[in-house]
């Protein structure tokens, strides 16, 4: 049985793969630029069912990345394929009261919601806010010794990328998991404030936090994401400016033991702020 992970150049799909190898899966790792992701990648784009084919070939189950657009014909040719178990990579999002109300959980939902009436078994994975969000200060730490923020203190509970790929594991290789929803936050909230104190405790070099304007905030999100979704993200930062995050215990539910602390993310990654 083979395990496609898509999505391979992420770091959560890194460590899905990694995982997955280490258990003695067989897999087969798969993304728009396969020549990124290691000799044994195949191509695989949502928005080119051509690229399907291949990349199912003998596949049984899949460890997928949320997104809507085409989504519907790749579980098309999933089941087809034979494939019987689908693990999505969600959000956190998609547990609001009224998800569809912003672009972040409109995009989740909509992604479940083909995949839960698609036929074939699922599991839904949802984590918060992803530890390795904080790699967008490396270049400005390295360079200056600096974070640039307007909201130093609002709180998330980053969880480890390695933890989001041991639940998705194991669901993977446990069908107890099929057809189960599993909410995933690191075990404590922290404003950004601590969170780069903790990146400073790991590279050893104090980094001091800018304050910037509102203005400056949403024009440097949406340099990266479209506007909609900038637009969320900054509402969400206003919302918890000093309101603590709420944490959530899947990690411990599904892999039995705690989640990893974001200070341990920090000492993992302290060489890309040095």
């Amino acid at each position: 049985m083979t395990i496609l992970v898509t999505g391979a150049r992420g770091r959560v799909s890194a460590a899905v793969l990694s995982e997955l190898r280490e258990r003695g899966a067989a897999v087969r790792a798969a993304g728009r630029r396969p020549e990124e992701s290691g000799a044994s990648a195949v191509r695989l784009d949502l928005s080119e069912p051509g690229t399907f084919e291949a990349a199912l070939d003998g596949v049984r189950k899949v460890f997928l990345y949320a997104e809507p657009a085409g989504i519907g014909a790749f579980l098309d040719a999933a089941r087809a394929a034979g494939v019987e178990h689908i693990v999505l990579l969600s959000s956190l999002s998609a547990a609001d009261k009224d998800p569809e109300s912003n672009a972040i959980g409109a995009f989740h939902v909509a992604a479940e919601r083909a995949l839960t009436g698609s036929g074939i078994d699922w599991t839904l994975v949802r984590p918060g806010a992803f530890a390795t969000n904080a790699l967008q200060w490396a270049p400005s730490i390295r360079a200056e010794g600096v974070v640039r923020s307007a909201f130093p203190g609002t709180h998330n509970s980053p969880v480890h990328e390695r933890d989001i790929a041991a639940v998705a594991v194991q669901a993977l290789l446990d069908d107890a998991h099929r057809k189960a929803t599993y909410h995933l936050t690191g075990p404590e909230s922290l404003s950004e404030e601590q969170m780069v104190e903790l990146v400073a405790r790991a590279i050893g070099k104090p980094v001091r936090i800018e304050l910037i304007s509102r203005e400056e905030e949403h024009a440097r999100t949406a340099r990266f994401v479209n506007p909609a979704i900038a637009d969320v993200l900054l509402a969400y930062r206003v919302a918890y400016d000093g309101v603590p995050a709420a944490l959530h215990d899947g990690v411990r539910e599904v892999t039995g033991r705690p989640a990893v602390p974001f200070s341990q993310w920090a000492k993992d990654h302290a060489a890309d702020f040095r």
